[in-house]
């Protein structure tokens, strides 16, 4: 699955890292580094972390809703 943050609009909350540390991993207090491409094992994971995003700056393409 393809992944797309908008680090423009991203505030380093940190939640997508402690939801899927695998995927999204906090650099300092304010930088984001994450995997564009993701194994699809972690989609319930990734999934659960852009929603969890304050500012919706996680764009999860080829997302299946429920």
């Amino acid at each position: 699955m393809k992944i797309v943050v908008d680090l423009n609009r991203c505030q380093g909350y940190g939640q997508c890292a402690f939801l899927a540390p695998d995927v999204f991993v906090m650099h300092g207090e304010e930088s984001l580094l994450y995997t564009p491409y993701a194994d699809e094992s972690r989609r319930e994971d990734v999934l659960r972390a852009a929603a969890a995003c304050p500012v919706q700056a996680i764009m999860v393409e080829g997302s299946h809703a429920g």
